[in-house]
Order: structure tokens, then sequence, then C-alpha cells
């Protein structure tokens, strides 16, 4: 990556034309060959940019150095710096992504530890438990010690109800177990896969992720 802020006028030559007029901005250079150029407003929208991939050619013309950048369109932009004030160049490394807060791991690590969630005297048997077409997100013995395969998800839909259905017909199989019953846990439960959930004998179960982490204080609500 390279970070340039300097005076710099640019002019976009392509399908269509654009000309900004010479200013202080920042230029940024990333790995994957884009150019973007920012002014100090709009958040994080350039004022113009070429998107990978695209080559940038550097010149001198008397005493401003020129970057063309072109894309495999032909589309060119031409921008020409005058004075630098930063000029830094560095390696990020591989980003690892955005991880979201409340992925289906941490939802079933939380409900792991707070199976009381589903009703009182619950107990866990085991998280990931095992079958042959896969592993049970938790499974789970109620308040009558009868055995209950827990599928979690962020978003209930009905491939969610599906997978379930799959693996409480699978479990009932085995005699040590049997009977086995289904919850279908999620944040949110899409009205079809609730349907579906309810008309196969599972029950479903909206889960609050900010109480369940203790971030929800319910003494402070109004309703």
């Amino acid at each position: 990556m390279r970070l340039v802020v300097a005076e710099c006028q640019v002019d976009y030559v392509g399908r269509l034309s654009a000309h900004l007029p010479m200013a202080r901005r920042l230029l940024l250079l990333k790995a994957d060959g884009s150019v973007s150029v920012h002014a100090d407003d709009r958040a994080y929208k350039p004022l113009n940019w070429m998107s990978p991939p695209c080559t940038l050619q550097e010149s001198l013309d008397g005493e401003h150095t020129v970057w063309e950048v072109t894309n495999k369109a032909g589309e060119r932009l031409i921008i020409r710096l005058g004075a630098v004030e930063h000029d830094w160049s560095g390696n990020l490394g591989q980003d690892p992504g955005l991880v979201k807060d409340g992925v289906e791991a941490h939802l079933q690590e939380l409900l792991a530890e707070q199976v009381h969630t589903f009703g009182d005297n619950w107990t866990l048997v085991r998280r990931e438990y095992p079958t042959a077409i896969g592993p049970v997100d938790l499974l789970c013995r109620d308040d009558t010690g009868a055995a209950v395969a827990v599928e979690i998800k962020r978003r209930g839909e009905i491939s969610g109800v599906e997978q379930l259905t799959r693996y409480v017909e699978l479990l009932n199989r085995d005699p040590l177990l049997a009977p086995v019953s289904g919850v279908f846990a999620a944040q949110d439960i899409k009205p079809q896969a609730r349907t579906l959930a309810e008309d196969r004998g599972i029950r479903c179960v909206v889960v609050d992720y900010d109480h369940l982490r203790g971030y929800d204080d319910v003494e402070s609500r109004l309703f």
C-alpha cells in the first residue's frame, strides 16, 4: 500500500470526462492495483478511482510528476502532482477479514453455557455431537431427561429446519437416545421456517445475543 498526501490535479478520460482542479488530497494505491483519490470528507467514498486490474506509469512533465493509471478497458486516470507533503509505502499483510459479532460459533458457545435458555433444569450432553451426516450443534437433556438436538443459526431459514430434521431422524435411530426432539434456535426466524418447524414438531426459540452476553440490562427497560 502507498499513501500520498499532495497537491494534485486529476483528470479521468474514458466513457465520460471528469476534472478535479489542483487541491490537497489523499492518494491511495493498494496492492491489488487500485488507485483512489480522497478529499477530507465523504467518509470512505473517493472523489475518483480506478478499479483493478490496472497499470500505473510515472513520468515527469516539467516540475510535475504525472501518474497515468490505465485499466483493461483503456480508461485513464491522469494525476498531476504538485507539492507532496507525505509519501508512505508499506505492506499491511494478509487481512483475516471481517469477523461478525454474533456468529453461529459464538452463539453456540454462549447457549452451551446457558442451556437454561431452553428450559429449567436442562443439561448439556455435548457440543458438536457427531452424527453420520455432520455434528449437531448441541445435544441436551430436558427437565424430564429426554434428549434434544439443538440447531443454532444467526438467521433461521428453511434450510436450517431441514438440516435439523435430518439430525433428529438420524438420532432417533439410536435406542440409547430415542426419543429425540428438536429445538431450532436463532436470533431471527423467518415465518416460513417457523411454520415448517412447527409442522414437524420442532420447537422454535428466538435468542437475544446481547442478553446472552450480559449486555442487556433488563431492569433499565421501559417495556
